[in-house]
């Protein structure tokens, strides 16, 4: 069985919207473990947006909390 993975943006999983997927092998093994959706435009900027937003308060942290 293989796994299918999704993004992780806003502290929430969100499938893709592309309809595309790449492959994550096993190293051991070289099988296909698992599908990853391919990020499209809308993702990415999700993606870059709420990075932006969590940087100002983690930039706050001290090195120790992080």
């Amino acid at each position: 069985m293989v796994r299918e993975l999704t993004h992780f943006i806003g502290g929430k999983h969100t499938p893709g919207t592309t309809g595309t997927y790449g492959d994550v092998h096993d190293p051991n093994t070289g099988r296909v473990q698992a599908r990853v959706p391919l990020a499209g435009r809308s993702e990415t900027e999700a993606a870059i947006a709420d990075a932006a937003e969590a940087q100002i308060e983690w930039g706050e942290w001290n090195p120790q909390r992080r």
